[in-house]
């Protein structure tokens, strides 16, 4: 979301905004110096919830929701989002106190419109109104473009955000970026809504897996845990994803699902009670053995249960999932290159040089650095050879399944 706030030296009102890589900020307008300082941080309170609620309609679209009948979280998704036509009328004509009672929205987006105006209305100020009034348009302008995977200006943000749904276009994007460099690139972190990202990566992921199974021989859906024995790796999450398109899910629905379950938690939400109740009993006897050593005045430290509600920082769930899925990726290259035996004569090294040296160009110690000099230019060369076999092999697999993304 845009944060709004108030520079006390210049009298000047500020919006910030993050793009992946660093935050933005641009000057809105000037305010009056003599304003009472309360009133002008209600202000950029006020702003700062306008553009959090309109960012929630982004998130949180109408189309992830189950139903869209009256009543439902649907149709009160719907509704929300409804009123980004209404907005700029809140602003400019605000409901005010009349005989000591205040009519208040039951709309988070539209109350907070209503508080901003309200705060503007005891500035009395119309050149204020007037670019305060632009500057919600352009906020709401933002979050349109970025509902149809457009996230370029303002609506750069997104990239910042965990949506439940995940745009075709955005899709589309992280695919073509994941075909140049199936590791991934930090474009997909700075140009691409990353649950669409992760959709994407998760198809990749999918690839890389039937490689390094094609040349292990484990199954693809272990070939993570595989890996792990070889180099330390976030494995269970990509494992899981893996486990879950194994059961036939598209990547869209898969990666939707967890994103989807992690926000759900994050506002205080149990959204698979069957689950946890099963996620409990699996953890029966390991929860017996944690509280047993345990008095009712001691607390079980949560990092030692191993218990999670979601695999997922449900701070940042689908950022989190992408770097998963990449690291996927890069453990199915590790396996694989214990695999790939590549031919040495394409390496590229050439001894000539050592051969022809006489036994008067260098001493036992200049030898000895030649020699640990040539073993690693072998080991980054075959590295190298091994990463880009590795890669080649996933866009033929990529390419093969392509139905899977689409």
């Amino acid at each position: 979301m845009t944060r709004y706030s108030v520079d006390p030296n210049r009298h000047e009102l500020i919006a910030t905004w993050g793009t992946g890589e660093g935050d933005l900020a641009t000057r809105i307008t000037a305010l009056p110096a003599d304003a009472a300082g309360a009133t002008l941080l209600r202000l950029a309170g006020a702003l700062t919830r306008l553009s959090e609620a309109a960012w929630r309609t982004y998130t949180h679209p109408a189309s992830a929701a189950g139903s869209l009948e009256p009543d439902t979280e649907g149709w009160r998704r719907e509704q929300e989002r409804d009123t980004f036509s209404e907005v700029a009328e809140a602003v400019a004509a605000p409901n005010l106190p009349h005989g000591g009672l205040l009519t208040v929205s039951y709309s988070p987006l539209l109350e907070s419109a209503h508080q901003a105006g309200r705060a503007l209305h005891a500035l009395d100020e119309a050149e204020l109104t007037k670019a305060v009034l632009a500057e919600t348009v352009t906020e709401l302008t933002a979050v349109e473009s970025a509902e149809l995977g457009n996230l370029t200006g303002r609506a750069q943000q997104a990239v910042l955000l965990s949506r439940e749904d995940a745009s075709p276009v955005q899709v589309a994007a992280a695919d073509h970026l994941l075909e140049q460099n199936p590791f991934g690139s930090l474009a997909l972190f700075s140009d691409v809504d990353p649950t669409a990202a992760a959709v994407a990566a998760a198809h990749w992921l999918a690839a890389a897996a039937e490689v390094a199974a094609g040349a292990s021989g484990h199954d693809a859906t272990a070939v993570l845990l595989e890996a792990d024995s070889i180099e330390d790796l976030p494995h269970q999450t990509p494992t899981l994803v893996l486990e879950l398109l194994d059961a036939g899910h598209t990547p869209h629905d898969a990666v939707t699902g967890l994103v989807r379950h992690a926000l759900h938690i994050a506002d205080g939400l149990l959204p698979d009670p069957a689950g946890l109740r099963e996620q409990l009993e699996d953890l029966d006897g390991a929860l017996d053995d944690y509280t047993e050593d345990y008095t009712d005045d001691e607390e079980t430290d949560p990092e030692d249960t191993g218990l999670r509600l979601t695999p997922l920082d449900p701070r940042r769930p689908a950022r989190d999932l992408l770097e998963d899925l990449l690291a996927g990726i890069h453990g199915c290259w590790v396996l694989h290159t214990e695999y790939d035996d590549l031919d040495e004569e394409h390496l590229g090294t050439d001894d000539a040089g050592l051969a022809d040296a006489g036994p008067d160009d260098a001493g036992p110690d200049d030898a000895d650095l030649d020699d640990a000099d040539l073993d690693d230019e072998r080991a980054e060369q075959h590295r190298h050879h091994s990463r880009e076999n590795f890669a080649r092999l996933v866009r033929e697999t990529a390419a093969r399944h392509r139905d899977r993304l689409l």
